[in-house]
């Protein structure tokens, strides 16, 4: 198995800071739901997110850096890397700590305390949203139905055809664990483990419910309510705590991740929070400077044009960009010139041009960044057009 600390690209002196950043930008490349169907993506992503739980940890981290892998791999049934991380797990450490999800009550299938453990957690839900792009300046309410799986109404979420419910398990006698005695060269050592017959419930169903067939839940639609924070990209998650599927039996509520996608607009391309777009000026305008109209996502508005303005230089609008995530002002409009040069000229332009043909300089090898010479070539472009 690769080194952790080459899976993620940091150095071994790398701090926590460090550790997060890198597994961040490597897991969105390599998240499933970017990569759908892409099995090596997948492997990769479950790769990445094993490192990042093991180097995030200052424990587990220095026994890996005395003991390499090995030590992350115990023999006892409670591992939380016995066998590697399936997807499941990775997408959960992903969410924990990027997309507002934290605090799952057992991630990796561990439990917080002893004593009888509860039903599993119903499953997370990931939905796609898309987002226009006009909504991301001030974020929007989104209202979607969504099917989940909800308390069964025939058995009330125990999963027991018998009105008496689910029987105590025999093997655990109700603890939902059981203690599994291992000899090894140290001696001898007890491990606690889930309980084999009830899954670590603690109760067993004799006769199954007709309608859910013993799961408790049943398949049903509703609506969810999403607030849209302004600011988003299509890389931002939402995650809406315990409105998902209802757990197996009476367990608690999954989790809904949403990710969200926000819709292009093919006149604009977005640079973080800053708005480009690309404006087509005549040749006139970009001499004598004009007042045009841009588009912007909330309409079009004015600006003005600064004489002399060459091809591919930018105006830049404060305040008609997009807001940070976090808050703070709005990026910038920046609008790229694109100046018009015609392909066909009537006689009469053909005749004006003419005239400035005849008055112009040479174009210079090099212009000041602002595309103007003084007293040079747009001078007389301006005064060859104010006298006709």
């Amino acid at each position: 198995m690769a080194d952790y600390y080459d899976i993620l690209g940091v150095p071994r002196d790398a701090d926590s800071e460090q550790i997060k950043k890198a597994y961040r930008k490597l897991a969105m490349e390599h998240h499933p739901d970017r990569n759908s169907g892409v099995p090596e993506a997948e492997d990769r992503f479950k790769e990445l997110s094993e490192a990042y739980e093991v180097l995030k940890d200052p424990q587990r981290r220095a026994a890996y850096d005395r003991f390499g892998p090995e030590a992350m791999r115990g023999t006892g049934s409670g591992d939380p890397f016995q066998g590697g991380l399936n997807i499941h797990d990775a997408v959960e450490i992903f969410m924990r700590d990027f997309g507002g999800a934290g605090g799952f009550d057992e991630l990796f299938g561990r439990q917080r305390g002893g004593g009888r453990r509860r039903s599993a957690a119903g499953e997370a839900l990931r939905l796609r949203l898309s987002v226009p792009l006009e909504e991301v300046i001030d974020g929007a309410t989104k209202r979607i139905r969504i099917a989940v799986l909800e308390s069964c109404d025939t058995c009330g979420g125990t999963g027991s055809g018998d009105e008496r419910g689910p029987e105590t398990c025999p093997t655990c006698e109700g603890r939902g664990e059981e203690r599994i005695g291992q000899r090894s060269v140290f001696g001898q050592f007890v491990s606690v483990a889930t309980c084999r017959t009830c899954g670590g419930e603690g109760g067993v169903i004799r006769v199954p419910c007709p309608t859910c067939h013993g799961e408790g839940r049943a398949r049903k639609e509703k609506e969810i309510e999403v607030e849209v924070p302004a600011g988003v990209t299509s890389e931002n998650y939402i995650t809406l705590r315990g409105k998902g599927n209802v757990g197996p039996r009476g367990g608690p509520r999954g989790d809904v991740m949403i990710l969200l996608e926000v819709e292009e607009d093919e006149r604009f391309r977005r640079e973080g929070k800053h708005l480009i777009v690309d404006v087509t000026i005549t040749f006139t305008q970009a001499a004598l400077g004009a007042e045009i109209e841009v588009p912007t996502v909330e309409g079009s508005i004015l600006i003005e044009v600064p004489a002399g303005i060459q091809s591919g230089q930018v105006v830049r609008v404060r305040g008609r960009g997009f807001p940070d995530l976090d808050g703070g002002r709005r990026g910038e409009l920046i609008v790229r010139v694109r100046v018009w040069t015609p392909m066909e000229l009537s006689s009469e332009q053909r005749s004006l041009l003419s005239q400035l043909g005849e008055v112009e300089d040479p174009a210079p090898e090099r212009v000041d960044e602002r595309g103007v010479e003084a007293g040079g070539f747009w001078s007389k472009v301006r005064e060859a057009f104010s006298s006709t």
